[in-house]
């Protein structure tokens, strides 16, 4: 059954898709909180983070600090990329893991991983396709202010640091496109997921003549 990779830029509503698709019955889990589960106390990375960045990012109960590490990170790129290269790895396998044993026990629905940098972190391969939710600049500029109460400069900060548009559309099998209403994009996430199950339905039929 089919293993879809779901991402999109900030602001983008790839989390609302996320919800939407477990809506109409996807077993959907979120990287990132996948990603924290791989650096609890005991797990190697753990212990990786500790050796690469020192004990002043272990809090009072021996789990890492993330706002600690944030601040040691988002102001050095190359640490930032001691840290990806530490625990990118981890959580594919991680995820891996978990795509594994559920389909091992039975598990037929498709299982949707959604995941901001699912592209940068080089996880494709996880995934029999990789599903792409975008949205206008204005419009993720409108939500993050909203959702969030970013300024307009953090938030186009945040836009420019993140993988182009183009870059990820070279990716997806399938785009769903966020510019309108939220029923509008309930009915592209329905029409995609039924497409798309539709397909590896077929496929599964072929292969098995």
């Amino acid at each position: 059954m089919l293993t879809i990779g779901l991402t999109g830029g900030i602001g983008s509503g790839k989390s609302t898709v996320a919800k939407m698709l477990a809506g109409l019955g996807a077993l959907v889990w979120d990287a990132d909180q996948i990603g924290h589960r791989v650096y609890e106390p005991g797990l190697p990375a753990h212990a990786e983070l500790r050796s690469a960045f020192g004990a002043e990012i272990i809090a009072p109960d021996g789990k890492i600090d993330r706002k600690a590490l944030g601040h040691i990170v988002f102001s050095d790129p190359a640490a930032l990329a001691r840290l990806n290269q530490i625990v990118h790895p981890r959580i594919f396998e991680r995820m891996s893991s978990m795509v594994r044993a559920a389909r091992d026990c039975g598990e037929t629905r498709a299982i949707v991983i959604e995941a901001a940098i699912l592209i940068e972190a080089g996880w494709q391969p996880l995934f029999d396709e990789i599903w792409l939710v975008t949205a206008s600049r204005a419009h993720a500029i409108e939500r993050l202010a909203r959702d969030r109460g970013l300024a307009r400069e953090q938030i186009e900060a945040r836009i420019r640091a993140q993988l182009s548009e183009d870059e990820r559309r070279k990716w997806a099998a399938i785009v769903i496109e966020n510019d309108g209403t939220l029923e509008e994009l309930q009915a592209a996430t329905a029409a995609a997921l039924e497409h798309a199950l539709h397909e590896a339905s077929a496929k599964s039929s072929a292969n098995r003549r």
